[in-house]
C-alpha cells in the first residue's frame, strides 16, 4: 500500500507539473497573438483620432506633434501596452496564465450561445458537445466491444469479415462528408430530420411553461433528441465499425498468449477464460483507446459540429477561430488540455489496477 501511495502522489505531482506547463506555455502563445491584436486595434484607433487632431490644430505643427505624442500614451495605457515587446509579453503571459488558473476568461467581443461570459460559453458548448459525442463514443465503445469480443472467438466469420470490412471502408470516409450525405438525403429528400441542430434552442423555448416536470421532462427530451438523432446517427454508423475491428485485433492477438493456452489445458471454461483471463489482460489498451476517446470527444469536432451546426465545443472554436477571438481560443484549448491531462493521470491509475505486471513495476 506504501508503494501504491507513493505512486499516486508522484503521478500527482507530475500531472500538477505537467499542467502548469501546458499552462504557462498556451498562455505564452496566445499572450504573443493578443499584443498583436491589441497593436492593430491601437493603431486603427490612433489612425481615426489622429485626423481629428489634424483638423483641430490645423496651422499649428508644433501643437498638433506633442497632441499626438500625448494620444499615443494614452491609447498604450488603454489598451495595457508599455511600448517593450519583452515587458509586453511577460505581463500578458502572467495575466493570462492567472486567468486561466481560476478560470476567469473575461468576456468575447461578440455574444455567442447568448452571452459574453466566455466562461459561460465554455460550459455551454461543453455540455452540448457531451450530449453528442460523448454519448455517440459510448454508444460505439459498447457495439464494439461486444462485436469485437464475438469476432475475436470467431475469426474468419461472415460476421468478423463483414465488420471488418466496414470498419475499414467506414473509418477512411470523413465523417463531415458522410454527414453532408445524411443531411441531403434524411433532411432535405426525406425530411425525417432537421437539417441544423442549432434551432434546437429555439424549439426548446417553445415547450410550454405550464405543464407539470414529468411531462416536460420527456418534452424536453424528445427535442434534444429529435435534433441530435441524424449526427448521433452519423458518428454510430461511421465509428462503429472501426472499434469493432480494434478490439478484435487486441483480444485474438491476447488469445493467442501462452497464458491462454496453459487456462485451456487445465480445463477451464472459455466463458471463464475470456471474461477472466483474456478481458482483463486485454484492458488496458482497450482502456487507452476508450480514455483518449472521450477526452476527444470533449472537444468536439470543428468541421462535423459546423456541418450539422451542433452548438458544441467544435463549433465555438470554429467561430472564434474565424472571428480572431483570442480568449475564447485559448479558453478551449485550455479546457481541452485540462481534460487531456486527467484524463493521462487516469489511465496511468487504472493500470495499476489493471493489470498486476503494472502494480509490480511501478510501486516496487
Amino acid at each position: 500500500m506504501a508503494g501504491l501511495g507513493r505512486f499516486i502522489v508522484s503521478r500527482l505531482i507530475n500531472m500538477f507539473v505537467t499542467l502548469l506547463v501546458a499552462i504557462f506555455l498556451i498562455s505564452f502563445i496566445f499572450a504573443a497573438y493578443t499584443i498583436q491584436q491589441k497593436q492593430g486595434q491601437m493603431q486603427e484607433e490612433y489612425v481615426l483620432l489622429y485626423r481629428q487632431l489634424q483638423q483641430q490644430y490645423r496651422g499649428n505643427p508644433q501643437l498638433l506633434e506633442q497632441a499626438a505624442e500625448q494620444l499615443k500614451k494614452n491609447l498604450m495605457a488603454k489598451y495595457g501596452l508599455t511600448g517593450n515587446p519583452v515587458q509586453d509579453m511577460i505581463r500578458e503571459t502572467i495575466n493570462l496564465a492567472r486567468s486561466s488558473i481560476v478560470f476567469k476568461f473575461g468576456e468575447s467581443r461578440n455574444v455567442y450561445f447568448g452571452t459574453k461570459d466566455i466562461g459561460e460559453q465554455v460550459r455551454i458548448a461543453l455540455k452540448n458537445t457531451v450530449i453528442l459525442f460523448t454519448t455517440a463514443t459510448l454508444i460505439n465503445t459498447f457495439i464494439g466491444l461486444m462485436l469485437g469480443l464475438y469476432m475475436a472467438r470467431r475469426p474468419g466469420s461472415l460476421l468478423d469479415r463483414v465488420v471488418s470490412t466496414m470498419g475499414m471502408v467506414s473509418y477512411s470516409l470523413p465523417l463531415w462528408w458522410v454527414g453532408i450525405l445524411f443531411i441531403i438525403i434524411f433532411s432535405f429528400y426525406l425530411g425525417w430530420f432537421p437539417a441544423q441542430s442549432k434551432d434546437v434552442f429555439e424549439a426548446l423555448s417553445a415547450i410550454p411553461q405550464d405543464v407539470n416536470a414529468v411531462e416536460r421532462w420527456f418534452m424536453v427530451a424528445a427535442t434534444w433528441l429529435k435534433y441530435m438523432a441524424l449526427p448521433l446517427l452519423t458518428i454510430v454508423l461511421v465509428s462503429f465499425g472501426g472499434w469493432a475491428y480494434i478490439v478484435r485485433n487486441i483480444v485474438l492477438d491476447t488469445m493467442h498468449q501462452d497464458f491462454v493456452l496453459a487456462a485451456r489445458a487445465r480445463g477451464l471454461p472459455e466463458r471463464r477464460i475470456i471474461y477472466g483471463h483474456v478481458l482483463r489482460t486485454s484492458s488496458p489498451p482497450i482502456v487507452t483507446s476508450v480514455a483518449l476517446a472521450l477526452v476527444g470527444s470533449f472537444g468536439g469536432a470543428i468541421i462535423s459540429e459546423t456541418v450539422f451546426g451542433w452548438p458544441g465545443m467544435g463549433l465555438l472554436y470554429w467561430i472564434a477561430l474565424t472571428n480572431g477571438e483570442a480568449r475564447v481560443l485559448m479558453a478551449t484549448t485550455f479546457v481541452t488540455t485540462l481534460f487531456f491531462i486527467l484524463t493521462i493521470f487516469i489511465l496511468d491509475f487504472l493500470y495499476v489496477l489493471l493489470d498486476p505486471r503494472v502494480r509490480t513495476e511501478r510501486t516496487a
